[in-house]
């Protein structure tokens, strides 16, 4: 088993190696300045998809209209993730994450003055492109530049993308929208990616351009690639509106789209240096994280979608009265996922029980939560998600550990690409699976409400208020029925637990 004891550079099939900077403030800067353009492209799409009703009203954008400037938006994101790890060993990191930032902040202000609606959904294409591209570099300069020791601090820094940002999105698009203006949901990013571009510019070496890498350029690839997951992951966010199935568009974009991703991968398993190097599922812990990590990521999705829906729907709740809730459960992740980092990083504490019990919270909180009734109030919820405070982190940081610690570097690359492409891919499928088990569980409930209702001799249909009593029941039914899948969801991974990883060690960890 091989542990991060090793500061290399990420660089594939280099003729000659790259002495290693020293670790120092400046790095740090560096790491920081990653880190914060990566949360603030992460809050940028949430805060959008959260305002979404406003923006289109300001806009004046139909519905459909405004589900396309969102899957369009997470279509090149999720792409991006795919190539960009080797982009950066191409241009040289700092290069090519400075031009990803700058690229993303521009297009960020001219969003709000789109002259018309295509003009506005290009931008938004575009934007996803360049956003997307950022999270591989936050995990290639934590795993490359840190020391062994504090490798795991840095990979906690990348967790924070997973647990601390998703829960900021409600809170901004609440602040936004109701005290200051719809723009500045485009507009917030512009501030911290100038602060992020300046900490990058200043704290990461500058490596030399190897364009030697475009002679052999894996075009096969990328032509399989790019499209194949923009059509899925278009396909699955819009699969719920157009009915799944029912629609021939919903089918032409999975069906193509996953035999362009079988392409695609037949390609890369005979490519001397393709972008996913599908050999390396072959590592045990690698392929137990990517597996878990999809799982952990549909149930962090459900956690904070659920009780914003649930408070929308049942109490009326707008964003910025939900904010509070959300808050609860993301401002303490920048000292709880620190701590975690600190026990994962102890040697005699194996991670995979930091993950079980990261889980096990996890699903604690959402039997919990099934328990709602039409009576929960916001206040209802702060004792559960007081579970997710630690249950987050420990369920998110063992993972990247795994994942990382049973790699070499010189495979530091391709592991971003895969972990950070999944992540992507999860994050999709769990909007996708989140939409359909609604939709489902809503006409069932409601269905037999009726039915129920119907057979009543008591009944008075007539009723005022009625119909939407109704609603707001089904939704209750809904949210419990949800809340208990994804607390399976969450056993199900604590069961892989006890025969697919292996042990592994921190890297020079303190005894």
């Amino acid at each position: 088993m091989t542990s991060l004891t090793v500061t290399a550079p990420l660089a594939v099939a280099s003729p000659t190696a790259i002495t290693p900077p020293v670790f120092g403030l400046r790095i740090i800067i560096g790491l920081v300045g990653v880190l914060l353009a990566v949360l603030v492209s992460g809050l940028n799409e949430m805060v959008t998809k959260v305002a979404l009703a406003d923006i289109r009203g300001a806009l004046a954008i139909g519905y459909d209209e405004g589900t396309w400037l969102v899957a369009s938006y997470a279509a090149t994101s999720v792409a991006a993730m795919a190539f960009a790890p080797w982009c950066s060993v191409t241009f040289s990191l700092r290069r090519f994450t400075l031009y990803a930032i700058g690229v993303f902040t521009v297009l960020g202000v001219l969003c709000p003055f789109a002259p018309t609606y295509e003009s506005l959904l290009l931008l938004r294409t575009l934007q996803g492109l360049a956003g997307g591209a950022l999270p591989p570099m936050l995990m290639t300069v934590a795993l490359r530049f840190l020391p062994a020791n504090v490798k795991l601090y840095g990979l906690a820094g990348y967790a924070l993308t997973a647990t601390f940002g998703p829960g900021l999105g409600t809170p901004l698009a609440g602040l936004w929208t109701e005290y200051v203006g719809w723009r500045w949901t485009f507009w917030q990013i512009v501030a911290p990616c100038l602060i992020a571009m300046a900490a990058v510019a200043y704290g990461l070496p500058q490596d030399p351009l190897r364009l030697e890498r475009l002679k052999p350029f894996n075009w096969r690839g990328l032509l399989l690639g790019f499209p194949a997951i923009c059509m899925v992951v278009i396909g699955i966010l819009q699969g719920n509106r157009l009915d799944w199935f029912e629609s021939s568009l919903i089918c032409g974009l999975l069906g193509g789209g996953l035999l362009l991703l079988v392409l695609f991968l037949i390609n890369e398993w005979s490519q001397p240096v393709p972008f996913f190097k599908l050999q390396m599922l072959g590592i045990r812990n690698l392929s137990f994280a990517l597996m878990t990590l999809a799982g952990v990521l549909v149930v962090l999705s459900a956690v904070v979608v659920i009780p914003s829906a649930y408070l929308a729907q049942v109490q009326g709740y707008r964003p910025a009265q939900t904010a509070p809730l959300m808050l609860v459960a993301a401002l303490p992740q920048l000292l709880a996922l620190p701590l975690v980092a600190a026990l994962c990083n102890l040697r005699w504490v194996d991670c995979r029980w930091v993950l079980g019990l990261g889980l096990s919270l996890l699903a604690l909180s959402c039997i919990g939560a099934s328990q709602l009734t039409s009576q929960w109030i916001r206040d209802d919820f702060y004792g559960l998600q007081l579970l997710q405070i630690f249950g987050q982190p420990m369920a998110v940081l063992p993972l990247l550990m795994l994942a990382t610690g049973s790699i070499k570097p010189i495979e530091g690359p391709f592991a971003s690409a895969w972990f950070n492409t999944v992540r992507g891919l999860a994050s999709v499928i769990a909007a996708g699976v989140l939409d359909a088990l609604t939709r489902s569980r809503l006409h069932f409930h409601s269905t037999i409400l009726v039915d129920n209702l119907g057979n009543s001799p008591l009944a008075d249909s007539d009723s005022p208020g009625l119909a939407h009593r109704l609603h707001e029941q089904a939704v209750v039914l809904t949210s419990s029925d949800l809340y208990l899948c994804m607390a399976g969801v969450a056993l199900a991974l604590i069961l892989l637990i006890f025969w697919l990883p292996t042990r592994i060690f921190p890297p020079r960890a303190p005894t």
